[in-house]
């Protein structure tokens, strides 16, 4: 069976959050879930199988765990749960994780796929006047005694090379979405992609705006749970697949062990700063740091968003107006000297 997506991870959490919640056992709730009408038929597998091992006197982390289909993230959560008697609430705080992250995969793919859509409509425009257009003009230029020169000429040109050796364009672009599939659907071509993408300032920022979302969301779970800071911060290591600012939770957890207040290691580590920091300075000095992670992860997710959005609002004239100006430079070439011919005649 496959890994469960976000939006499945925190609709199973939340049921079984509202079930836990009711008084239901975790056996019982399962049996429920089983039997409703809506569960696919995969869906029922994953239960009967998840009921089994706790039939047979196991735990629910541990029925998690050999499903392989649930994240290791969600695997050590329960378990906490389990061990301290609230997982009712874990599975709560779940829920709203999984939330977040569907939240963040699509504001993440919406900044990707929007500018790439516009490019391939951009270029499929380019083609169409290259390869159908430009050749129509010839034959207009030819009928009035006449051959295409200078730009139009090299255009024209452009376009018969593509179509002489479309095969080797079309292996390249099949190629190309080759590459673009296994960036998007391996762990390793995704982070070979997230590299590359962060040598772009935007792209930087802002995937340090998710990892900072993620930690904060992490962390707030685990000190709501009771936790202690390093045992949470130890926790929310496996969800940041950023290289850089793992660094910074390294480093983080060596001030700690150092000695240095919650707060500060954060500041110092460079995870937390301005106004972030700020307000876990305060959170930490009331003991309310699990509310300020809390709120700290939302402003973040609201940052991305707006990024995003600002990004999408540049991003969408700039190439209307290189459209507009591809496309008018191509029929100018074209015009120009056909209203001389005409002219002439």
């Amino acid at each position: 069976m496959k890994t469960l997506t976000n939006t499945e991870l925190a609709y199973f959490c939340g049921q079984m959050s509202l079930i836990l919640k009711a008084g239901i056992s975790s056996i019982e709730g399962l049996y429920m879930m089983q039997d409703d009408s809506e569960a696919t038929e995969e869906e029922k597998k994953l239960y009967s199988d998840i009921k089994s091992h706790l039939d047979d006197g196991g735990y629910l982390y541990e029925a998690f765990e050999k499903t392989e289909v649930f994240p290791a993230y969600m695997v050590k959560m329960t378990r906490i749960g389990e061990e301290t008697g609230t997982l009712d609430n874990v599975m709560d705080a779940l829920r709203r994780h999984y939330n977040r992250e569907e939240e963040i995969r699509l504001s993440i793919r919406q900044a990707v796929t929007y500018p790439v859509v516009m490019a391939g409509m951009i270029l499929v425009v380019i083609l169409v006047l290259l390869l159908e257009v430009m050749p129509v003009f010839r034959q207009v230029f030819r009928q009035l005694g006449s051959e295409m020169t200078g730009f139009a000429g090299v255009l024209f040109n452009i376009g018969d090379g593509i179509r002489s050796y479309s095969i080797v364009f079309v292996i390249i672009l099949v190629a190309l979405l080759v590459f673009i599939i296994i960036c998007t659907r391996t762990d390793k071509g995704r982070k070979a992609g997230l590299a590359f993408l962060s040598r772009f300032k935007f792209f930087r920022r802002l995937r340090n705006d998710i990892a900072t979302s993620r930690f904060a969301d992490g962390l707030a779970l685990a000190l709501r749970s009771g936790f202690s800071p390093d045992f949470g911060i130890d926790m929310v290591h496996d969800i940041i697949e950023d290289k850089v600012f793992s660094d910074k939770i390294d480093d983080c957890k060596q001030k700690l062990v150092d000695g240095a207040p919650f707060d500060e290691a954060l500041k110092q580590s460079g995870i937390l700063s301005g106004v972030n920091a700020r307000m876990m300075t305060i959170g930490h000095r009331t003991g309310s740091s699990d509310i300020v992670m809390e709120q700290i992860s939302d402003l973040s997710q609201k940052k991305i968003d707006t990024s995003i959005s600002n990004a999408l609002g540049t991003i969408e004239p700039v190439l209307i107006v290189v459209l507009s100006l591809v496309i008018g430079a191509i029929l100018m070439s074209v015009m120009f000297p056909l209203l001389g011919i005409v002219s002439s005649i």
